[in-house]
């Protein structure tokens, strides 16, 4: 069991150093890295997920190669623009927006230097993470859209499955579920309601890859695989879920390790023209010198161990 903790190249989801644990088993390694604002008894999740990937592996691949997006921050538009196109010739960008201290001017700034980078056959989404009301994601996404030359859609714009199908009643823009979906304990309320065109599925929050082919097949709607900011371990069983899914019609926001500053793998799983080729994710094992260069401190091991007992704890009793 290895703790890790790994500076980002940009604050994201307010962190600046994402940590984790890595964890080996029979059939390879598993990432438990749920983020602080999930308690014990949602990090069973993640933990069911990592003993996946380290004791089960994979379901078989059904094809070779996994588009993504680039993901952007909430960054001046000069960055925004830089990241796109150093982005491995992705041809999809999920830009971040709604973030607390900014207004729609650094959005529409952001939003158009990705349009530029892109060029017009680019796709651009953006991800609000819950953090408009539905009168704001309304005006907002409006104004957004016109602004990217088009979205492809919008990712969880309000917090409520009943805001999302009133933003999704009121705009063009295709409407994506993700914290709906991976925070909720129906996550078919969202299909109930008419509440989303896409759902994003992430491995971890969602209890492994098995449990989210078969949410997937329950859910009926068009799938984007999506990662937790996870190192290229974690990253994997991101990329196995797209492998195996039955349909892929959008590109997925796997390609995260560019927001990390070191990996502990000697070739992370970043974009090749686009896409990570599936053999590459299939067979990633830590090195041990990057393990030792990404070791957490003994203060941050120490909290791990104890989250790690207590999530163990917690899966034990609901088990």
């Amino acid at each position: 069991m290895h703790v890790y903790a790994i500076p980002l190249r940009t604050r994201f989801r307010r962190i600046t150093v994402r940590e984790g644990i890595l964890l080996s088993g029979p059939a390879g390694w598993g990432e438990f890295s749920p983020f602080w604002d999930y308690d014990a008894d949602e990090s069973a999740a993640w933990l069911r997920a990592a003993r996946e990937a380290a004791d089960e592996g994979w379901p078989a691949p059904l094809r070779d190669r996994i588009p993504v997006n680039v993901t952007v921050p909430a960054v001046d538009a000069g960055a925004a623009h830089r990241i796109v196109r150093a982005s491995g010739g992705c041809r999809t960008a999920k830009v971040k927006v709604a973030e607390p201290g900014q207004g729609l001017a650094e959005e529409v700034a952001r939003l158009e230097a990705v349009r530029d980078a892109l060029g017009p056959d680019g796709a651009i989404r953006v991800d609000a993470n819950a953090g408009w009301d539905v009168e704001t994601a309304v005006q907002r996404l409006r104004l957004l859209d016109r602004a990217a030359g088009g979205l492809e859609y919008a990712e969880q714009p309000v917090a409520s499955v009943a805001d999302l199908a009133a933003v999704r009643r009121a705009v063009d823009v295709p409407i994506a579920a993700d914290e709906s979906i991976r925070r909720t304990q129906d996550p078919l309320a969202v299909v109930r309601a008419e509440a989303a065109d896409v759902v994003v599925l992430k491995v971890q929050p969602l209890g492994g890859v098995r449990a989210c082919l078969a949410l997937a097949e329950q859910v009926g709607l068009p799938v984007v695989v999506s990662s937790a900011l996870e190192t290229s371990v974690g990253l994997a069983a991101g990329i196995a879920l797209a492998a195996a899914l039955p349909e892929l019609p959008y590109a997925c926001g796997l390609a995260t390790a560019q927001l990390l500053t070191a990996d502990v793998v000697t070739r992370s799983l970043l974009p090749v023209d686009g896409a990570i080729p599936v053999d590459l994710a299939r067979g990633v094992v830590p090195e041990p010198g990057l393990l030792a260069d990404t070791a957490g401190d003994e203060e941050t091991r120490e909290r791990w161990r104890r989250r790690y007992a207590q999530v163990l704890a917690a899966a034990d009793h609901g088990a």
